[in-house]
């Protein structure tokens, strides 16, 4: 993948988080927040949290999956592909139960 294309990727994945996590946080008393760097994301969430690099997610709880963007759009969490879209609210959601 060209760096252009995974940039935007990166960009749009940080950018479907904040929706989501804006989405959820409709009807509570606090917010997520999403840190974006060029080789880090962070979705904090009171003492939760989740961080993106390049090629994995971390959690707070210390667990450890990869992750890649994919040229197509999707994304591979934990070695299961998904549209970008439904993997960052399901991940969103999950972080903000």
């Amino acid at each position: 993948m060209n760096q252009q294309l995974h940039t935007e990727l990166w960009i749009s994945w940080a950018s479907l988080l904040r929706s989501y996590s804006a989405v959820h946080g409709m009807h509570r008393k606090h917010q997520a927040v999403v840190d974006v760097g060029e080789v880090e994301i962070v979705v904090r969430y009171g003492s939760k949290w989740v961080r993106f690099t390049h090629g994995e997610m971390e959690s707070n709880d210390g667990s450890r999956v990869r992750f890649a963007l994919n040229e197509d759009g999707t994304v591979m969490l934990d070695g299961k592909m998904d549209e970008m879209d439904l993997a960052a609210e399901r991940t969103t959601r999950e972080l903000m139960q």
